[in-house]
């Protein structure tokens, strides 16, 4: 028998909500091997009966779905079982339990995080300051930042703050290369916006660069990736942020989303104090 489970995740939207949901599960568990089988905008009994015929051919078929249609749902849970297939509901119990908590009814509606609304375009208009405030750009408009990240190259400044855009924050990010590189509104008020400084270990620097410049089959700027010149770099921009007394967070073993999390904490604090 197969060791390596079926994972079937089915949902009547994207999908994007199942798939973190089961990015979450499978991070507890270091030793299985599976395959995932994505599903999204399943929204018949019809479209379930085709996934679950082909989910029965495997001994170690797993489903898990987020359908908002009750009776769908239903459906899909009874049919398993008749089958014998695990399957596990990740949104059903919560809404009924908020249903009864709020005393409402649910409307069920499929892709309704996706509705068009002033929280949706604040997003998009968030994810567009920062395309256009990437890597130093537009400086002059700082002051129109909700976050601004600095740190030396390779500091995961660009993703983190991708990141926030597509969390409604518009964020610049500024590369220091040398003190010169703080833009003057910034030096001259510190506190203009929410500032906060990115910084990881010169070691794992050194490799990160590294690979970047493998990547990009760079060969002649051997000071991008020498140790001691890294270790400086590195020392002054934190000698930089304490000067300006910015908030730092160090990235050297943090995620794109762990770091996110950490700078939205930050700019939380910062908003309570302004």
């Amino acid at each position: 028998m197969s060791n390596t489970y079926q994972i079937y995740l089915i949902s009547d939207s994207t999908g994007e909500t199942l798939d973190r949901i089961f990015t979450a599960i499978k991070a507890q568990f270091k030793n299985i091997d599976y395959k995932v089988y994505t599903y999204s905008f399943t929204r018949t009994e019809n479209q379930i009966l085709k996934i679950l015929s082909d989910a029965e051919k495997y001994s170690n078929s797993i489903i898990l779905y987020s359908i908002v249609d009750s009776n769908l749902a239903k459906y899909l849970a009874n049919t398993s079982e008749t089958k014998k297939i695990p399957c596990f509901g990740v949104l059903g119990d919560l809404i009924l339990s908020f249903s009864k908590l709020l005393n409402q009814k649910a409307s069920h509606q499929p892709s309704g995080q996706y509705a068009l609304t002033e929280e949706y375009y604040k997003r998009i208009a968030a994810i567009q300051f920062t395309m256009n405030h990437d890597d130093g750009n537009l400086v002059k408009e700082i002051d129109k930042s909700d976050i601004v990240l600095l740190g030396v190259s390779r500091t995961s400044k660009t993703p983190t703050s991708i990141y926030l855009a597509n969390k409604g924050f518009k964020t610049s990010n500024i590369p220091l290369v040398n003190k010169n590189s703080i833009p003057k509104a910034l030096k001259e008020n510190p506190k203009i916006t929410c500032v906060i400084g990115l910084s990881t270990e010169p070691g794992r620097l050194v490799d990160i660069r590294k690979n970047r410049m493998n990547s990009l089959k760079e060969t002649e700027n051997k000071s991008y990736t020498d140790f001691e010149k890294i270790k400086k770099e590195v020392e002054d921009a934190k000698s930089t942020f304490k000067k300006y007394k910015w908030p730092i967070i160090d990235v050297t073993r943090k995620s794109v989303e762990e770091t996110a999390a950490s700078v939205i904490k930050i700019y939380e604090i910062y908003k309570q104090n302004v």
